[in-house]
């Protein structure tokens, strides 16, 4: 086998909305001064819901989508940094769950790059012949690590999961997910932070903004370099959706003006890990990527750890 290809993508929300004058009636806020700032409109939040339901409704709708059964899949990660539970594993809650029944499982924790790091570490299985399909999961619950008397993140976060199905490709088949350009920046790891036994969320936001407008679209320009693709040759561009101002700065640097630019953020804030499976699932949904069409998928954020690559739209 000489790479992989998503067969498939599905992802979930959790029905409770929260909206910018839902928040203005617990903190200090109002709608214009969100929007100006973050671009948020909305949120979804988990009530009942955990994380291990959110992550395994985006993987079943990836599953049912890819026409393949639950015995075909031998690996699964899942991309989080809201667990709750040590062990066992996101990962082998949800295969229990669909009812997968030998795979290899596994949770990654690069926060909002996590999506593209596990994507990355499942196609490098699967290139090996370590495995034949996999089921890639980002799902976060990032409404439990809020302090909702903090205006400046309370804001920002959102729960919801993203899913996609991989398969390896055969010799003679172009692969469909291109290599990843990964790394870190670790002095600068504060800058987000999730700590504590009652986990709180903090940032220094003005840090994160100039680190991500300034750094990361050559980068990003790189994971396209290594596919073999132009940024003017995209069809899609789909960052981690952290804020508005931050997709569509990266964006203009990275010169994608006839690519679609995911900007879900906007209805459903910065939900972390899920963020890219979720909004590129929903672009696919409604049909405004071609199948076979080559996006830019860029996570960054905590850690300060960012990856990207370019996959052919399933």
């Amino acid at each position: 086998m000489t790479g992989s290809r998503i067969v498939a993508l599905g992802h979930y929300q959790p029905p409770k909305v929260l909206t910018n004058d839902d928040l203005a009636r617990l903190v200090e806020t109002d709608d214009e001064w969100i929007r100006s700032r973050v671009g948020i409109r909305t949120r979804h939040i988990a009530e009942d819901e955990t994380l291990v339901d959110l992550a395994e409704q985006a993987a079943q709708k990836a599953l049912a989508t890819s026409g393949l059964l639950p015995s075909d899949i031998d690996l699964v990660a899942v991309a989080t940094c809201t667990a709750v539970e040590r062990s066992p594993s996101t990962a082998a809650a949800v295969a229990a769950r669909l009812g997968i029944p030998t795979p290899a499982a596994y949770d990654i924790n690069t926060a909002c790059s996590g999506f593209s790091y596990a994507l990355a570490t499942a196609d490098h299985a699967l290139r090996a012949g370590a495995a034949q399909r996999a089921l890639v999961i980002g799902a976060e619950r990032m409404s439990d690590t809020v302090d909702w008397t903090d205006r400046s993140t309370c804001v920002i976060f959102g729960d919801g999961a993203g899913a996609a199905v991989l398969e390896a490709t055969p010799e003679g088949v172009e692969p469909g997910i291109g290599p990843v350009v990964w790394g870190s920046e670790p002095d600068k790891g504060d800058a987000v932070v999730i700590t504590g036994w009652n986990p709180r969320i903090s940032q220094q936001g003005q840090a994160v903004f100039r680190w991500a407008t300034t750094k990361l679209a050559p980068i990003a320009r790189q994971a396209c370099e290594r596919a073999g693709v132009t940024p003017s040759e995209l069809a899609g561009f789909v960052a981690h959706q952290a804020n508005l101002r931050i997709i569509d700065a990266i964006a203009a640097r990275l010169g994608v003006e006839q690519a679609v630019v995911a900007r879900d953020v906007v209805d459903s804030g910065n939900t972390s890990a899920a963020s890219i499976p979720l909004a590129l699932s929903k672009l696919v949904e409604r049909g405004e990527i071609a199948s076979g069409a080559p996006v830019l998928l860029f996570g960054f954020g905590g850690g300060l750890a960012y990856a990207g690559q370019v996959v052919r739209c399933p």
